[in-house]
């Protein structure tokens, strides 16, 4: 059974958006977070781990969400499975802010 990701052949998918567009600063900021917890030099996570929480997401998320969304919501998952922070701090830290 395909999941929601895999969209090859789904001929409601509709053509991909390939257009550029510009970034905005949390989606430069989320690239930005994984590339150094994802570096050599901290490997915190790995790729393989991002991919796998973005297909695990639930369906209905995985269509409401953006890429970019998709990325900082797989790396909070992965960082509160890792037991590097929870959930009620990064509540705190999101209040804060």
């Amino acid at each position: 059974m395909p999941r929601v990701h895999d969209r090859g052949g789904w001929p409601e998918a509709g053509p991909i958006n390939q257009a550029e567009h510009d970034l905005s600063l949390w989606e430069k900021r989320t690239d930005a977070l994984l590339v150094l917890l994802a570096s050599p030099a901290k490997q915190v996570l790995r790729v393989d781990e991002l991919r796998r929480t973005i297909e695990s997401l639930a369906p209905d998320a995985y269509e409401k969400l953006s890429y970019y969304e998709r990325w900082i919501t797989a790396v909070e998952a992965l960082l509160i499975e890792k037991g590097i922070l929870t959930r009620e701090e990064i509540d705190r830290k999101a209040e804060e802010l």
